[in-house]
C-alpha cells in the first residue's frame, strides 16, 4: 500500500481501491495475451456506478487502440440487463469480454461465470471471487492486503488518531489468478509463460 499526502480537514478516512488507468489497461493486455486471436473486445461497465464506469471508459478504449483491438461498450444494472448484453456479445461476435469493477457485478458472478462458461467468452474480472467460481481470470486490488489495511486504520482511531489527519490509502498490491480448467473448457491454451506471471493458477 502507498500512502499519500494527509488531506487536512476532511472528516472520513479515506481507503480507495484503484481503477487507475494502468491497472484496468494491464488487465485488458492480460486478456489479450491469453485469448490473442480475440480482436473485438466488449467492454461491460454499470453506469449505476459513476466512477468505475467512467474510469474504464477512459483507460480501456485508449489502451485497446494501442494494441490492435476495437471495443464495443455494453451497459448493465440488473441481472435481466446482465443476460441481455451477453446475448449482445454473441449476436454481435464479439471476442472477448471485459468486466469493469463494481460492487453488482461481483455480486452476480456466478451468473457472469455461468454465461462467460455457457456463450464460451473469454472474459477477464476485477476481483478473484469469479476466478473462484469458475471466471477466466481476474486483475484487480489484493483484497486481503486491503482488508489489513482497513485493520490498521480502524486501529489508529481506536487509539485516538483523529480520521481528519490520516492520510489517503490506496491500494498498490494487485493478484493476477487463471483458472486453467475455465481455459481448457474454452479452448485456450494457455503458455507456461503466462501461468508464471500469475499469483495463483487453479488446475
Amino acid at each position: 500500500m502507498a500512502w499519500s499526502p494527509a488531506l487536512p480537514g476532511r472528516a472520513a478516512t479515506r481507503l480507495a481501491s484503484i481503477f487507475c488507468a494502468e491497472v484496468l489497461a494491464k488487465r485488458l493486455g492480460l486478456l489479450h495475451e491469453l485469448a490473442p486471436k480475440a480482436v473485438r473486445v466488449a467492454v461491460l461497465v454499470n453506469p449505476s456506478n459513476t466512477a468505475s464506469t467512467e474510469s474504464t471508459l477512459r483507460a480501456v478504449p485508449e489502451a485497446a487502440r494501442a494494441i490492435g483491438l476495437q471495443t464495443q461498450v455494453l451497459n448493465a444494472s440488473t441481472s435481466r440487463e446482465i443476460e441481455a448484453a451477453f446475448a449482445t456479445i454473441v449476436n454481435d461476435r464479439a471476442d472477448a469480454l471485459f468486466v469493469g469493477p463494481d460492487g453488482f457485478f461481483n455480486s452476480r458472478r456466478v451468473q457472469f461465470a455461468t454465461l462467460a462458461t455457457c456463450y464460451g467468452i473469454p472474459a477477464a474480472y476485477a476481483s478473484r471471487e469469479t476466478f473462484e467460481i469458475g471466471g477466466l481470470m481476474s486483475y484487480g486490488t489484493d483484497l486481503l492486503d486491503m482488508y489489513r489495511q482497513v485493520g490498521v486504520y480502524t486501529g489508529r482511531i481506536l487509539k485516538g488518531a483523529k480520521p481528519a489527519d490520516l492520510p489517503v490509502v490506496q491500494s498498490t498490491k494487485f493478484e493476477f489468478v487463471i483458472n486453467l480448467q475455465t481455459a481448457r473448457t474454452l479452448g485456450i491454451e494457455v503458455p507456461n509463460a503466462i501461468q508464471l506471471l500469475a499469483d495463483e493458477v487453479i488446475e
